[in-house]
């Protein structure tokens, strides 16, 4: 029998991430209304929500491997979520400007009564950048879906310096962790 595998998530970046893995998944997005527990450590943030996510879809697909995944930008202890405008987003971006910052993503895997959630940390670094620099970059329209207000595989990349740790969990899912916590799940990829 073939086992099934799906995304909850609507994230593009997550699906062609997995697409570059030659799986064969399902979206189903979960809609969850996110709630945040503000005195959590941030890993502990990223794990919650992706847990609500993966459990609303995994609740309906018993029989199915679901992955629900969560990424937040950290600066100074204070979460930089998706700008709201324009404004926001130039805020956002100039204060993330010639410093790092830390970037966690939360992944859950259900199947069943089996659960797991890890998150990873990566610091990124941004260069000293200009308000021109910033203004161009919100023109773009690319901040405006995006924790932090920035995508480090577009356009985004142009504004960062150095990282250390994950790519992938900065861009929305650390894969290499993923497939292997399949694997210890007992997911067995097709052929």
């Amino acid at each position: 029998m073939e086992q099934r595998l799906i995304l909850a998530s609507g994230s593009p970046r997550r699906k062609e991430l997995l697409e570059k893995f030659n799986l064969s998944f399902e979206i189903i997005v979960s809609n969850v209304e996110e709630t945040v527990d503000h005195t959590l450590p941030p890993g502990e943030i990223v794990m919650s929500l992706s847990k609500q996510k993966a459990s609303v879809v995994a609740d309906k697909n018993p029989n199915a491997f679901v992955i629900g995944a969560d990424t937040i930008v950290l600066l100074d202890r204070r979460i930089l979520g998706k700008p709201s405008d324009k404004d926001e987003a130039h805020h956002m971006l100039t204060s993330l400007s010639g410093r790092q910052h830390n970037v966690l993503t939360g992944v859950t895997i259900i199947k069943g009564k089996q659960h797991f959630s890890f998150h990873e940390e990566t610091v990124v670094e941004f260069w000293p950048l200009t308000d021109q620099e910033i203004w161009n970059y919100i023109e773009s329209g690319e901040p405006m879906d995006k924790a932090g207000a920035y995508g480090i595989q577009e356009l985004g990349s142009y504004l960062v310096r150095k990282i250390n740790g994950d790519y992938f969990s900065v861009v929305g899912l650390p894969v290499a962790r993923v497939l292997r916590e399949l694997q210890h799940m007992e997911f067995h990829r097709n052929a």
